[in-house]
């Protein structure tokens, strides 16, 4: 992986939302709330690798707010599926705190980047 803390940091969200979903899907057999955790989860990255790339200052604000939607919106997936009882308590904490982590990467970034 690259140097990028948040960038590394979103990957292996994302990786630990793909594994989620296979767990959810495959033991749990819930499709239609792992299958939007899986798609929010997995934007944050996507969002953030695109910012990486972005041809303006302007972009990258942009790219990385999308980014730190996306972790509100994981947030209310993962809240869903432990209050439904499909996700137990400790599996709901470990993935929330790495999302709540990246979450803390993405205000700083994009407050930083808005006064720039």
């Amino acid at each position: 992986m690259s140097e990028n803390i948040v960038l590394d940091k979103s990957f292996k969200f994302a990786l630990r939302v793909v594994r989620l979903y296979k767990y959810l899907t495959e033991e749990k057999k819930e499709f239609v709330l792992s299958r939007n955790l899986l798609t929010s989860g997995t934007e944050v990255g996507a969002h953030i690798k695109e910012a990486q790339d972005a041809e303006s200052k302007t972009i990258f604000h942009q790219e990385m707010g999308i980014a730190l939607r996306k972790t509100s919106r994981t947030e209310y997936w993962l809240q869903l599926l432990r209050d439904g009882s499909f996700l137990d308590e400790k599996g709901f904490d470990s993935i929330d705190t790495d999302r709540l982590e990246l979450k803390k990467l993405l205000v700083s970034i994009t407050k930083s980047s808005k006064s720039q």
